[in-house]
């Protein structure tokens, strides 16, 4: 039966639990009717006769009842556009049938061997999901419902097994094979092929499976764990890309070394394989001892990657290494608990990172992240727990609110238990459940009881939708300070009341004469509470939210002139950029709203410049920091703070009164900034004060470039033509792509021809065309679209034009819903090809209602027109529904 038609459930899979779907509806899954599986495969043998065009796969599935489950006599095997060659039961053929795309096989007895083949087409696999084709090699991505797509099996997260793999292949092709675990045999065979046999003692999930075989070499350098065991670190790319690969291979030593010191984690196989593939639908793939990585996250060097992309590739290399535990020995019980392996392992990357790279930089490039994509999320149709309730398709739920959000969650427990009791929690948390299927829950009550804390009310960070809200209210009584919080949550689909949820808070109270006061911890439990504070001296300045220490929104009344001291003065580096953002958001909301009078404009503009010299002038900054305190909020941030209650956001607006601020600032600073960028210029070594020195160079360019055009256009062209990095080359190529000037055109294409081989730097090359505030930006992306470089089958290459045009506020925005048509365009055009990429533009429409009436009529109307479209995938059908109905 086509679970698609009916509510029956005879293997325990969660599905649909009111009613059957409207024909052209993917059925919606409940995490309130999982079940167990009715059968355990607790080993899998699979032979692989490989081939770009055919392959055939030969499975054989050792399968036992499960006791926990409810008898079956049939076992429900997942398929995704395979046919069966052949089924057999205990080697007699079996008297199988299909249920739509899936395999049904009678079972009478407790324990079978269950032995089917099948044959698919990698070259064929547009999707990029199971088997699939990638410049020459083949190549795996399983998660999350891959594996169903190279043969028929259980593919879901918690039915774990023992993997045994063996892979044929010419030699001349596929002269790599490679697999999960450990390799136990290879050898020729005679006739041009070879073959290699792997096993992996750890059971796991069908979404860990991965296998490659191609023309690959390796960068390689053993580890040595703290119990002195070997393992061989590879890192496999092309023959060409070798020399980019040692910043991935030391950042992985770091991660292994780091995760065995603060967590306590080590290395469990001899070896452990990277793989750098061009086509790829995310960032990188935990696969167990064999992580499949996007090139974007392995490859640099400081000819074609800038310090951020060291930052990401150094960053992705250990979120996926600390999934080995975080994700693979403790895994998933079924996907509404994502975020037990994701949001844990992004918190796990984020405190290496900051680490590797000092703490209060990074704390504010990751609440940045979250703003721009989780905030929005959170206010908008797709909102959804941290731990959802429901789905259609669950590509859609790799989301930042799965990740980021959910990183939030645990750091918040962290923050409560203090670093050693957490580390106690976590300790108990593997202990109690290494080798098994989790849930989120076993993860709460691991800390729990590790910390010694009770986490009953915090469960609802896990079970409520949408960014909580707390105002501030204070009173002076004697020498102490009453603060009284109030939170409200709003209402999200489908959750339209909400609980308290406890809201740590790292708090001080400084005195505007001078003095700093002492940092507290209060936690916020109730709907409102209130706090009595000591004082530090007279006029009293709450620093709040220090760290970001809770993912909310903190509404408050203050006085220009504290946030102005708290910007030069707050000892929590955070607290101290929140308040300039703060500054710049409550200018910029009043003026793009036209509720400020010229007076309190010209008042605002003053206070916002003064912070930005005060910054320019402080000596004890380092410059990395500096540049946080240079950074205005984005035109995305500005959006959400002024889609508040019946207020709509106008980005026309927005992206006026910001690029008016900009151009107050250059040129009130015109001096310190071109001193700023005549300074930086002359560093060039690469340590953290080059580093430092190349963030504010770009950023002082941009400033000078919003006051004068022609200034930044010689001063571009000049850093551009000087670069012997990537960072500064990027930088300049970056202003000089949003001036009218004769700089631009000429620089852009010695960009491309220096580096028309490299297909990541010609993604930076599509994007920062596509991001540019060049007044003819939509046309430039329709006739970058028809360049020969470009094309819808490499996710990296759409990605870098139309998503980097999605968040260009000026172009998506234009008035004329040009830039909404082009979007739609895509989807429609991609979707068919490769769903799970088209179906994350969809977001970029789905703020429609809270935009002003002209335009959110002209997104709605885009989203009309993709859901009258038909035959959509389920990925983007959920999307757009939604998006439509929220």
């Amino acid at each position: 039966m086509d679970i698609a038609t009916t509510p029956t459930n005879p293997e325990g899979n969660p599905e649909l639990a009111d009613a059957a779907p409207t024909p052209h509806a993917p059925p919606i899954i409940l995490r309130e009717n999982y079940r167990p599986f009715g059968w355990l495969v607790p080993e899998v043998k699979l032979d692989f006769d490989l081939g770009i065009t055919r392959t055939r796969v030969r499975s054989e599935l050792t399968v036992q009842r499960n006791a926990k489950a409810e008898r079956t006599d049939t076992i429900r095997l997942n398929g995704d556009g395979l046919k069966p060659i052949s089924v057999h039961v205990d080697g007699a053929a079996a008297d199988w049938h299909m249920d739509g795309a899936d395999l049904i096989v009678p079972l009478r007895e407790d324990a079978h061997l269950v032995a089917i083949e099948t044959e698919i087409d990698p070259a064929a696999n547009t999707q990029l999901m199971g088997l699939y084709a990638s410049g020459g090699m083949l190549c795996t991505q399983c998660e999350a419902e891959g594996f169903r797509r190279i043969t028929f099996f259980p593919d879901r997260p918690d039915v774990l097994s023992v993997y045994t793999v063996r892979m044929t292949g010419e030699k001349a092709r596929f002269p790599i094979l490679l697999c999960n675990g450990n390799r136990v045999a290879e050898g020729e065979n005679g006739d041009g092929t070879h073959w290699a046999e792997w096993h992996d003692p750890w059971p796991k999930p069908s979404y860990l499976f991965a296998l490659v075989a191609g023309d690959l070499v390796a960068n390689s350098k053993p580890f040595t764990t703290r119990s002195g065991r070997a393992v061989e670190c590879n890192i496999w790319v092309r023959r060409e890309d070798l020399e980019r690969t040692d910043h991935a291979l030391e950042s992985l030593h770091r991660a292994m070394q780091w995760d065995e010191e603060t967590f306590g984690r080590e290395y469990d196989l001899d070896l452990y394989n990277i793989v750098a593939v061009s086509d790829f639908n995310m960032g990188a793939m935990e696969n167990k001892g064999l992580n499949v990585f996007n090139t974007k996250y392995v490859l640099a060097d400081p000819d074609t990657a800038t310090d951020a992309d060291f930052d990401a590739v150094e960053g992705v290399i250990a979120h996926e290494y600390f999934h080995n535990w975080s994700g693979n020995r403790v895994t998933c019980r079924d996907w509404f608990q994502l975020s037990l392996k994701e949001g844990f392992t992004v918190l796990r990357d984020q405190l290496f990172s900051q680490d590797m790279r000092g703490e209060a930089v990074k704390r504010i490039e990751d609440v940045r992240i979250l703003r721009a994509a989780q905030f929005p999320e959170d206010a908008g149709p797709l909102a959804h727990p941290i731990r959802p309730d429901s789905y259609r398709e669950i590509s859609n739920f790799y989301t930042a609110t799965v990740y980021n959000k959910g990183a939030e969650v645990i750091r918040m427990m962290r923050q409560l238990a203090g670093v050693e009791r957490f580390r106690q929690g976590t300790d108990l948390y593997f202990e109690r459940h290494d080798g098994e299927a989790a849930t989120c829950e076993d993860f709460v009550k691991a800390i729990e009881d590790g910390a010694g804390l009770d986490l009953t009310a915090f469960r609802r960070w896990y079970s409520q939708a949408g960014t909580p809200r707390v105002s501030v209210a204070q009173e002076v009584e004697g020498e102490t300070l009453k603060l009284t919080l109030r939170q409200t949550v709003p209402a999200t689909p489908g959750q339209s009341d909400k609980l308290p949820m406890p809201i740590p808070l790292r708090i001080a109270v400084h005195s505007r004469g001078g003095t700093l006061g002492e940092e507290r911890l209060v936690v916020l439990e109730q709907a409102e509470q209130s706090f009595d504070l000591p004082l530090a001296g007279p006029d009293p300045v709450i620093s709040i939210n220090r760290g970001f220490t809770a993912p909310v929104i903190i509404e408050r009344e203050l006085a220009r002139e504290d946030l102005v001291f708290l910007a030069a003065h707050d000892d929590d580096p955070f607290a101290r950029s929140e308040a300039l953002q703060e500054l710049a958001v409550g200018h910029l909301v009043g003026a793009a709203s036209g509720s400020l009078s010229a007076e309190e404009r010209a008042a605002g503009e003053a206070a916002i410049i003064g912070a930005f010299r005060s910054s320019l002038a402080d000596n004890a900054l380092d410059e990395a920091m500096r540049g946080e305190l240079l950074v205005l909020p984005s035109e995305t941030y500005l959006f959400e703070a002024m889609a508040t209650g019946e207020r709509k956001a106008d980005p026309g607006a927005i992206h006026a009164a910001r690029e008016g601020l900009k151009a107050a600032i250059g040129k009130a600073l015109a001096g310190e900034l071109a001193g700023l960028h005549a300074r930086a210029s002359t560093v060039a070594h690469d340590d953290p004060e080059g580093r430092g020195a190349r963030k504010v160079k770009t950023i002082a360019l941009g400033l000078i470039a919003a006051a004068d055009p022609a200034k930044a256009a010689a001063l571009a062209a000049a850093q551009y033509d000087a670069a012997d990095n990537m960072t500064d080359r990027q930088g300049a190529l970056m202003v000089l792509c949003g001036l009218e000037c004769p700089e631009r055109a000429a620089r852009l294409t010695a960009f491309h021809q220096r580096y028309a081989d490299n297909a990541l730097v010609v993604d930076k090359w599509f994007s920062l065309q596509a991001l540019s505030l060049h007044p003819d930006v939509i046309a430039q992306v329709r006739a970058l679209a028809e360049h020969p470089d470009f094309t819808l089958r490499n996710p990296n290459r759409v990605r870098a034009l139309y998503m980097a045009f999605a968040g260009n506020p000026q172009g998506f925005h234009d008035a004329s819903g040009e830039g909404y048509r082009m979007i739609a365009d895509l989807i429609l055009a991609l979707d068919p090809i490769n769903p799970q990429t088209a179906a994350r533009f969809v977001p970029s429409l789905g703020r429609w209602r809270r935009i002003e009436p002209a335009r959110a009529a002209l997104m709605k109307g885009e989203l009309e027109r993709i859901m009258a479209a038909g035959n959509l995938s389920r990925d983007t059908f959920e999307q757009v529904s939604r998006s439509l109905e929220g």
